[in-house]
């Protein structure tokens, strides 16, 4: 109670922070092939989301890194005058978002390099990323890991919405592959853990995908419409697919952006078959068809729809309704199509895959005083509809669940108070509150009568209620032009309601958890283009309905409900280096994550199977979670470099590292493993990229190369898990060739021609392999 009065004193005797519009290059003409000397591509660590309203940070608030600015011109720049040129206009609304206020190791993937790259989805998006890997359980579906961890420890947001839930899976799951990455306008990655900013679940890090915004452009008036259709094809799944947009502004304050896409992909040809290290034969998942190289249980189709609506009620205050949908069909999982130990017709197909987000928010800057202003209000209905289709015993189960979330945000920021000519602050802080309601039901369909009967339970407890929030504050400060203190302090909650089902034997569940947090960082600017930073970051992550009530088949086998678990939480702490001249970005940071009641699997046995769960027994494992009484650790590394010329080349370049180790989970250890791997944790891996662009013919050409080394770490449920090869996960190198050209602001081609030496690969983790050789094209006309 002491921490939210606190929080609720600052906030008023500060009002919020530095304007956070950002130039649009593409808002109204279409996007451009950037070129090399372009500053928005930007693979290297950004310092787009570094300190108080890092957009500005080089006009009015610090200048000169620091430097207290002047005062009285900032005091009038409050009404801001908007170029009549719509490639210069600030994209509102998305970059509204509040700015972390510390200096992260973070990354920003642009709209112009997922365009470049013709990124599948918004996961596949993050490829290039340092300490980023992106699993696949099965072609529709992704997850990324940020520093070894992902899943329910990783925070996804869209458009500063959080989109974790109470039935978000422990490791890999599919929900950020919901994102329609051709809506969106860059993706903010910040790697450590960010509780005190986000909340539950962002142990390892947040994930913030960033909507595109329509044309704003005050200086016109009357009606001004713009176009766009985008179509793509890939050759190693016959990916077909397109979008269609309408870009349209009534008059000098209203815009509105609307858009709806479908695709559609055939099952993926890979490479050939991949081979266990330990004894050289086939892995068990995917099965492979005749043809040596079709990957069966694999495909997917999906449509989209979205509108945006952006109003500007005040000179630079804007009030957003938007509308996002998602809607994907008939997706198998890989490695439950067939499972390695069922009969081969046998298969787990997610029929429906459903996604809506609707919100108002009104963002901004209300006045000198009120830099930063975001007051949210949004309704997210997750639904999924997934079938266990077993016809060799003339059997279906389906299990459906739909989940209702209404959230309310608020986030504000002040100016920056002078406090000495050499000492100035700036305070932020906010709260918000998630309610997720849900309704879960199960089937059995007997093939052979047409006879349908309802189970007691579906895979979690009907009618269960789950809620997370909380109150958060925020100092940034700036002393004697060289060094930025910044600190935080999050009162967290989240509660669990489920209740129970006697014949099931499913125990009811009435728990609330808090979760204090807290963070300090510190960088010091040894030259200008030198910079040193240290952050102690803490996470936290409360069990959710699906730790406390699921009964589901996942990767390792068959997982068991846990109405007793705790939260776990986390401690990083990150050494970093920043380099930034003219032609050469740099990044290297050094971090070490202690995570302490850490959830982890603890096998069982077919006796502790629970009641009307036929799917335990038939399993080929089965295991809990459970609070382990020691810390792991994840340990690691990341670098990056950018490099660009005058000439119109570039240059870009990752490696990240991580290691993890933490108590055995078995429930009586081998003296000879009482420390293990942590699950899933990925190997060294890096990536290299070469570009080269030609200004006056509007032609890019590029290479690009991603590898890693073996991982053989293994933990007991990596063993387990069909997914990861006996002996662990093989080395691979990939190589892909790039090409892209623009005609004026109307037509831009793109071709990519992946695995260019056909190299049969997998990501560490992953249900299928990686695409073989082909080519990716995606044309794009703009009106």
């Amino acid at each position: 109670m002491t921490l939210r009065i606190a929080a609720l004193v600052l906030l008023v005797s500060a009002s919020a922070a530095s304007r956070s519009a950002r130039a649009d290059d593409e808002a109204s003409d279409g996007a451009a092939l950037p070129s090399a000397s372009e500053e928005a591509p930007q693979t290297a660590e950004t310092p787009s989301s570094d300190g108080p309203d890092a957009d500005e940070v080089s006009g009015e608030e610090l200048a000169d890194e620091g430097a207290p600015a002047d005062l009285e011109a900032e005091e009038e720049d409050d009404d801001f005058d908007v170029s009549s040129s719509a490639e210069d206009l600030p994209s509102f609304g998305s970059s509204a978002v509040l700015r972390a206020s510390s200096p992260r190791a973070s990354t920003t993937v642009t709209r112009d390099e997922m365009r470049e790259r013709l990124a599948r989805s918004a996961p596949d998006a993050l490829r290039y990323v340092p300490g980023v890997s992106v699993q696949q359980t099965t072609h529709g579906q992704a997850s990324p890991y940020v520093r070894g961890v992902t899943g329910q420890q990783v925070l996804l947001a869209f458009d500063g919405i959080r989109l974790n839930n109470g039935v978000y899976r422990q490791g890999p799951n599919q929900y950020f592959f919901t994102v329609d990455a051709a809506t969106l306008d860059r993706i903010e990655v910040e790697r450590g853990s960010a509780s005190t900013r986000w909340g539950s679940d962002a142990l390892g890090g947040a994930i913030l995908a960033m909507a595109a915004e329509p044309t704003l452009d005050p200086s016109r008036d009357g009606l001004n419409v713009h176009a766009r259709a985008l179509g793509r094809f890939g050759s190693q799944d016959l990916d077909a697919g397109g979008r269609l947009e309408l870009d349209a502004q009534l008059g000098r304050d209203v815009a509105i952006l609307v858009g709806g896409g479908y695709r559609a992909a055939q099952p993926l040809q890979g490479s050939g078959v991949l081979t266990n290290p330990s004894d050289g034969r086939p892995t068990l998942v995917p099965l492979i068809g005749d043809d040596g190289r079709t990957q069966l249980g694999t495909g997917y189709r999906y449509a989209t729809f979205d509108g945006r609506l952006v109003w500007r009620v005040a000179p630079e205050l804007r009030l957003v309704a938007a509308v996002y949908g998602f809607r994907q069909y008939d997706t198998p999982r890989a490695d439950q199509c067939p499972p390695p130990s069922a009969n081969e017709r046998d298969c787990m197909v997610y029929v429906e895959q459903f996604r809506t987000l609707a919100y108002v928010s009104l963002r901004g800057r209300a006045g000198p005083e009120l830099r930063e202003v975001e007051l949210t209000a949004s309704y997210q209905r997750q639904h999924e509809l997934r079938e266990q289709r077993q016809p060799s015993i003339y059997a279906l189960h389906d299990f459906r669940d739909d989940l209702d979330t209404i959230g309310l945000t608020a986030r504000l920021g002040s100016r920056r108070f002078v406090i000495t000519p050499d000492v100035g602050a700036v305070v932020r802080g906010g709260g918000d509150a998630y309610v997720d309601m849900l309704s879960s039901a199960g089937f059995f369909h007997d093939l052979l009568t047409g006879a349908v009967r309802q189970r007691s339970r579906g895979l979690y407890s009907d009618d269960a209620r789950y809620y997370t929030g909380g109150l958060f504050v925020e100092l940034d400060a700036d002393l004697f032009h060289t060094l930025r203190i910044r600190g935080g302090l999050r009162a967290g909650f989240a509660g669990a309601r489920a209740p129970g089902d006697p014949v099931s034997g499913t125990q009811p569940v009435h728990l609330d958890f808090a979760a204090p947090v807290g963070r300090v960082g510190a960088e010091l600017t040894v030259t200008h283009e030198l910079s040193l930073l240290a952050n102690v970051d803490q996470g936290f992550r409360a069990p959710n309905l699906d730790d406390l009530t699921s009964r589901q088949i996942v990767g390792p086998g068959y997982q068991l409900e846990n109405p007793e678990l705790r939260p776990e939480r986390s401690m990083t702490y990150e050494l970093g280096a920043r380099v930034r001249t003219a032609y050469v970005s740099a990044d290297v940071w050094a971090y070490a994550m202690e995570l302490s009641d850490g959830m982890y699997r603890r096998p069982r046995t077919l006796d502790e199977c629970p009641n009307e769960a036929p799917e335990c027994r038939a399993a080929f494992s089965r295991f809990q979670l459970i609070n382990l009484p020691e810390s792991g650790w994840l340990l690691g590394a990341e670098a990056s470099i950018r490099v660009v010329t005058p000439f119109g080349l570039g240059a870009t370049a990752t490696v990240a590292y991580a290691w993890g180790e933490g108590p055995s989970p078995a429930r009586i250890p081998d003296p000879d493993e009482l420390r293990v791997p942590l699950s899933r944790v990925p190997p060294l891996n890096g990536t290299v990229e070469l570009r080269y662009a030609h200004d006056e013919t509007h032609l890019v050409v590029g290479v690009a190369m991603r590898w890693a080394a073996a991982q053989d770490r293994l933990a007991l449920s990596d063993r387990r898990d069909p997914r990861i090869p006996i002996g662990g996960t093989p080395a691979y190198a990939v190589f892909d060739l790039r090409a892209g050209w623009r005609f004026e602001h109307y037509l831009q081609l793109t071709a990519v021609f992946e695995n260019v030496f056909d190299q049969v690969y997998r990501v560490h983790g992953s249900g299928v392999n990686g695409p073989g050789r082909g080519v990716v094209v995606q044309l794009e006309g703009s009106y």
